[in-house]
């Protein structure tokens, strides 16, 4: 395949798609079995006590209904801690799913019933009775601040005398923020479908982001080691709530091991609002400047929430030191436990609260010192990040700033707030940077060339929806000069090559990496048995004299001297190669990010306080894009996420009970296409030769990060009126 037609950095459709809208596709509770048994989950109704007495003697009096499996009559679990330790777990004791009668949180599973259909199941679950120890609770974050501790983070050292200079400085804005609990609420409920092997090894199908720590957890709790293989073939959608293990996933095997039976456990919608959420927080920003608006010192500290049996940290604070200049910076980040259960990353976790806080005051420092928020931001542009005292590898932030703030007409806003009106609706205009870390794990990937000349490449990471298949694909074909058809990756199997967990936007430059670097190696494998064929025209040369075009191997000094790569590999045989990609040490010099600048239009109802978001421009910074059709897709989701998190999300907590009162689609507000504008996604140019051999920082994260900021901004400039605490709704602006 010519330069020119090479597959990577091409707007490509995604090659699942076909299997998607068919209904070829099929997700963790989807597949069948011979006898398959259907699991409910019975949910704790107290927030803190004891289990007393399960009676089940209704429930498996129901025709059908073949088990109901407690504390008391479920298979042996591991008792040390950790075992149940996964790959993205927190500091602490992991909960353990049925493991005694203490009950920690409100909708903590007690129990599973187990019958022969998923209706039976559900319908004696409902006869279960839970007699109950209580014992006082706590869930209210703002209750109990005073009981806050310092999170075991490893914070920046704080630098200068951000104190002193404060105190000194000529303006200074010192404002409190605060943001709810938002659960994740994908549209594929957790599930798990566990076929149990005669040999009694077990093959589950797993709502999971990552194949292999499934399997780690269940061979750990379970003591299985060598007989649990994990498949995650689709996903629909995850958002971070699939990087641990959860319980479906344990009770589901407890099932399988106890009736020796293949069993399936799906979570019902409100069964999603019992586990992991993106936690509560308050956060206090102080912000010292002089008349031009440069900062002088900054203090940034945060509170959030966290179960009683894990500290849950995020970097929520760390943002402050290393998006703009300034010299005195002190950051704190505290926990307050609480009887809930431990909170989970959730889209771009710690940056899309600590840059909401950051971004919205940046915003009122603009207006202390009369300076267009935009101009202000340029005012304290650093090429350094000063938390780590690291150049960045590359930062295109202000072409993000110029070519957002020009698709968006920018310069045509006036400074003062409700400037602009449409008869009774006011409109604002709001803008906001954004930033994600650019990391590469280290990953593996195997690549594969067939007697027919196709090419299989695989690796055991996961595709949630971001478009892991097609560019992982677009990588390969592109490395072996093979058309698109010729390819096939292969995923969501923890017996393929080993791989990280799919999240924090690193899939592509961790994976894609190894990808990359398991078909070069097979390059060589393929020169090396072309040169071993009688009277090889390839003899004696280096990779770099050949060519891989088209489906064929080619002389770089005479393109004429082909040999096709399927009539090669029909007379040796199959070629495979195998790598382990690692980070570059030339990172190590440098910081790595990407960045974004995010523009909003806000119109306010004057007389009935509704916002509407009207226009969004997102101006991203990422590196090498490989697939921009869908890196946009993963920026536009992004930006609806920031519009929920702006005016519509939040999980509300009866603290008398302890319990989520609105764990549901029809009550837990999310943006719908009537909430949302026409999104401009523009990705700049970046190119990065240090970030990874891709030169790909990936954009999973970064288009939620700075949009609830942007559209808090754009309505304080339709209002006059700030709010700082999420999400924005009419009782607050009225």
């Amino acid at each position: 395949m010519s330069a020119r037609q090479s597959p990577q950095g091409q707007p490509l459709d995604r090659v699942d798609g076909p299997q998607k809208v068919t209904g070829q596709a099929r997700y963790a509770g989807e597949y069948a079995a011979p006898d398959l048994l259907h699991g409910s989950v019975v949910c704790s109704a107290i927030a803190s006590g004891q289990i007393r007495h399960i009676d089940a003697s209704a429930a498996l009096a129901v025709p059908g209904v073949v088990a109901v499996l407690t504390h008391e009559n479920r298979p042996p679990l591991a008792c040390e801690d950790d075992a149940y330790a996964d790959a993205d777990a927190a500091d602490g004791a992991a909960f353990r799913p049925l493991f005694n009668a203490h009950i920690l949180y409100s909708g903590q599973p007690l129990a599973l019933v187990v019958a022969d259909s998923l209706q039976l199941a559900q319908y004696a679950a409902s006869l279960v009775r839970v007699e109950y120890q209580q014992t006082p609770h706590r869930t209210d974050l703002l209750a109990d601040l005073a009981r806050a501790h310092t999170a075991p983070a490893e914070l920046p050292a704080p630098r200068g005398d951000a104190q002193g200079v404060l105190a000194g400085a000529l303006l200074g804005i010192e404002a409190r923020y605060s943001s709810p609990v938002e659960h994740h609420n994908p549209m594929e409920p957790h599930a798990s479908t566990v076929l149990y092997g005669d040999d009694g090894h077990l093959t589950i199908h797993d709502k999971t982001q990552g194949t292999q720590n499934s399997q780690q957890y269940v061979e750990d709790v379970f003591g299985l080691k060598g007989k649990v293989r994990v498949l995650a073939a689709f996903v629909g959608g995850a958002f971070g709530s699939g990087l641990r293990p959860q319980y479906q996933l344990a009770l589901a095997v407890m099932a399988a091991l106890k009736l020796r039976r293949s069993v399936r456990v799906s979570l019902t919608r409100q069964q999603m609002f019992t586990f992991g959420y993106r936690p509560r927080t308050v956060q206090h920003l102080q912000l010292g400047a002089g008349a031009d608006g440069r900062l002088q010192a900054l203090r940034h500290g945060a509170t959030a929430q966290t179960s009683r049996f894990e500290d849950f940290t995020e970097h929520v604070v760390e943002w402050s030191g290393m998006l703009y200049h300034c010299d005195n910076v002190q950051l704190d980040y505290q926990l307050v436990p609480l009887d809930v259960y431990t909170p989970l990353d959730m889209r771009a976790p710690g940056a899309t609260l600590g840059v909401y806080a950051l971004e919205c005051a940046m915003d009122e420092l603009a207006y202390a010192v009369a300076i267009d928020p935009l101009q202000l931001r340029l005012n304290n542009y650093s090429a350094l990040n000063q938390n780590s005292g690291k150049p960045y590898s590359s930062k295109a932030l202000d072409a993000c700033y110029a070519e957002g703030a020009a698709r968006f007409g920018w310069d045509a806003r006036p400074l003062a707030p409700r400037s602009l009106r449409d008869g009774h609706t006011l409109i604002g205009w709001g803008m906001a940077t954004g930033v994600w870390e650019a990391m590469q794990q280290p990953a593996s990937a195997r690549a594969c060339l067939a007697a027919n000349g196709s090419l299989q490449v695989s690796s055991a990471t996961t595709d949630i929806g971001t478009g892991t298949y097609t560019v992982m694909t677009q990588i390969a074909a592109t490395s072996l000069g093979l058309p698109m058809a010729r390819v096939r990756f292969q995923l969501g199997d923890s017996s393929l090559p080993k791989a990280p967990l799919q999240g924090g936007s690193f899939t592509v430059s961790s994976v894609g990496s190894a990808v990359q670097q398991a078909c070069e190696a097979l390059k060589e494998k393929i020169l090396e048995a072309a040169t071993q064929r009688p009277d090889s025209p390839f003899a004696g040369l280096a990779l770099a004299q050949v060519a891989f075009v088209d489906g064929a191997l080619q002389r770089v000094d005479d393109p004429a001297c082909r040999l096709a790569l399927s009539e090669l590999v029909g007379q040796v045989g199959e070629l495979q190669a195998e790598v382990e990609a690692q980070p570059s040490k030339a990172r190590d010099a440098y910081a790595t990010a990407t960045h974004s600048a995010v523009f909003v239009e806000v119109r306010v109802d004057e007389a009935l306080g509704t916002v509407q978001v009207s226009r969004v421009v997102s101006a991203i910074a990422a590196g090498r894009v490989i697939n921009p059709k869908t890196a946009r897709s993963q920026i536009l989701g992004g930006v609806v996420w920031g519009i929920g998190q702006a005016l519509h999300e939040e999980t509300l907590i009866d603290h008398n009970l302890g319990r989520y009162m609105n764990h549901s689609l029809a009550e837990y507000h999310l943006p719908v296409h009537a909430d949302n504008p026409a999104i401009e996604v523009l990705f700049v140019d970046e190119p990065d030769s240090v970030v990874n051999s891709l030169g790909s920082k990936g954009v999973g994260e970064i288009g939620i990060v700075g949009v609830a900021a942007a559209v808090a901004n754009a309505v304080y400039h339709a209002t006059g009126k700030r709010v700082r605490d999420l999400p924005i709704t009419l009782d607050k602006l009225l």
